[in-house]
């Protein structure tokens, strides 16, 4: 799985479906349709246009087997999640990652292990710039 190309950013709905399909390693449209779109409430066609979206996107590969195509991951359904962050933070906060900090310390809801993981990203990152002097 690379994330070295520019990939296209996705919807919600497709990294939805992108993690499904990672988890279960590949899928047909039919095992698709079956485990993820029938509970959504989503017709074969929809599921079937998202996979497509996504292949074109770069996330997921295909490969005819015995006259049915097997979708699986080209990504790593992370790196659709860090280009999702990436848009968000340019398109809608303008490059600052502040607002996003903000709403964090303001949100009652995260747990002492984000904000373990937090610290540590944080320590990592002044690491980073330390190294470069």
């Amino acid at each position: 799985m690379s994330s070295q190309r520019a990939l296209k950013p996705v919807g919600d709905q497709e990294l939805a479906l992108l993690h499904f399909i990672a988890g279960r390693g590949q899928a047909t449209v039919a095992e698709a349709v079956e485990g993820f779109g029938q509970p959504r409430g989503l017709a074969r066609s929809t599921v079937l246009t998202m996979m497509e979206r996504l292949r074109k996107k770069g996330h997921l590969g295909r490969r005819q087997v015995t006259g049915i195509y097997q979708y699986a991951p080209r990504t790593a359904p992370g790196a659709a999640v860090r280009q999702a962050v990436q848009t968000f933070v340019d398109r809608t906060l303008g490059g600052s990652i502040t607002p996003f900090v903000a709403y964090l310390a303001e949100r009652a809801r995260v747990s002492d292990d984000e904000i373990a993981e937090l610290e540590t990203l944080v320590a990592k990152l002044q690491q980073e710039r330390r190294s470069r002097g």
